[in-house]
């Protein structure tokens, strides 16, 4: 018998003034059971760094790529299915990456292991064609601390500013500091 989803729930109170975006979401995230505290924090950090504004042009969703290889993590779709940005967490592949450059407008890949220098100068050559590709280090201390509020329904304030992310249920707090790795091509 194959294992099922756990279900986790959370409410966000998004503040981020670097984008100017001020909302309460609720989210539910289906849990792999393969995944960890940890990666399952990343994706909702990742929710909470590129949700947009409003649903003008579709809105983005967890996807089921524990499930199946040809989905990310999150997407934001557009009201025909076009996809407008790829988000994945870890450390993809080289190949994944190119695919899901050519599928989408925007790719932003979320890594958090102390492994990430690594990876990342393994595959970075590799990836020169994708320039809609963005690439962010998330400290391994960091997101293993961003694990410990985990919980099967959660209230979390995000805060964002000048880079620095805050994430608080009230009794803990974790400050996040993402580092780009992709140079900037403005």
């Amino acid at each position: 018998m194959a294992l099922k989803a756990t279900i986790y729930k959370a409410q966000l109170q998004i503040a981020d003034m670097d984008r100017n975006v001020y909302a309460d979401h609720t989210v539910v995230i289906a849990r792999h059971p393969s995944e960890a505290d940890e990666r399952m924090m990343i994706r909702l950090l990742a929710f909470a760094l590129n949700v947009t504004a409003d649903d003008h042009k579709g809105k983005l969703e967890f996807a089921k790529d524990l499930w199946d290889v040809d989905e990310a993590a999150l997407w934001h779709k557009d009201y025909t299915d076009a996809i407008l940005h790829w988000i994945d967490v870890g450390q993809p592949d080289d190949k994944r990456l190119m695919r899901a450059a050519g599928r989408a407008e925007q790719v932003t890949v979320l890594s958090f292991s102390s492994s990430t220098p690594v990876w990342w100068k393994a595959i970075e050559s590799k990836l020169t064609r994708a320039s809609n590709l963005v690439v962010w280090q998330i400290d391994a201390a960091e997101s293993q601390a961003l694990a410990k509020l985990a919980a099967r329904t959660m209230q979390l304030q995000v805060t964002v500013q000048d880079g620095t992310v805050w994430m608080s249920t009230g009794n803990d707090s974790v400050e996040i500091t993402p580092r780009r790795l992709t140079p900037r091509l403005d």
